[in-house]
């Protein structure tokens, strides 16, 4: 393993250990199952990086999305705090808190679910532009560091809509996992933002992949 990655593979195997206790102690199956598919995606990041070399920092972004994830669905959250759907854990967790209503239950505007669904499917955006690159257009060998492949209207809308893919991806595992076990996934309501915070994180990575890619830095 490049001496690089070794920070990053083992906050990324410890907050895994610890999720998996987690999960085992609170007899949480939905998140043992999310676990098991955790890995599965950490085996194709490592098979897509073996191939193109993804950055760094991208893979770093990778280990914090996998993290929110992790704590989103193990925190346990006091009583009386702000939550949707009567679940006190940190996805429900209302991030902005909007006027209750005459139940008095919380009415949020934006929910940690939607926050990492928004970063979440921005870096999955960014992995599809450094896969993109990398199989198609590798570093410009007169000028190392350099790729050939530059964004463009035509790049930036394939990489978008494949973030946006993966992300409905994302809400058939959720489904599935429905049917595995009784889920806080929430309904068609909930799939509906989740699909919204996806687009804007989409859009949000594309517009800086666009901003940085002007000088010819790497995406």
């Amino acid at each position: 393993m490049n001496r690089s990655l070794l920070p990053v593979a083992l906050v990324t195997a410890t907050y895994l250990l610890v999720s998996i206790v987690a999960a085992v102690r609170l007899g949480n199956v939905e998140f043992v199952f999310y676990i098991g598919v955790m890995f599965v995606l950490i085996a194709l990041v490592a098979l897509v990086h073996a191939r193109v070399g993804l950055s760094t920092g991208l893979l770093w972004a990778l280990s914090i999305w996998g993290a929110m994830h992790m704590a989103g669905g193990l925190v346990q959250l006091p009583d009386g705090w702000p939550t949707d759907g009567g679940f006190q854990v940190l996805y429900s967790l209302w991030l902005l808190e909007g006027p209750r209503d005459a139940t008095g239950a919380a009415v949020g505007l934006l929910k940690y679910d939607q926050l990492t669904h928004a970063y979440g499917f921005a870096t999955a955006t960014w992995l599809c532009w450094q896969g993109l690159q990398g199989a198609v257009a590798p570093d410009d060998p007169t000028r190392p560091g350099t790729p050939r492949l530059r964004p463009s209207l035509g790049t930036m809308s394939l990489v978008a809509t494949a973030g946006m893919g993966l992300g409905a991806l994302n809400e058939v595992v959720e489904f599935v996992a429905t049917r595995v076990t009784d889920t806080n996934v929430g309904g068609y309501e909930n799939t509906g933002w989740d699909l919204i915070a996806n687009t804007v994180g989409a859009t949000f990575a594309v517009c800086l992949i666009a901003w940085r890619g002007r000088d010819g830095a790497r995406g």
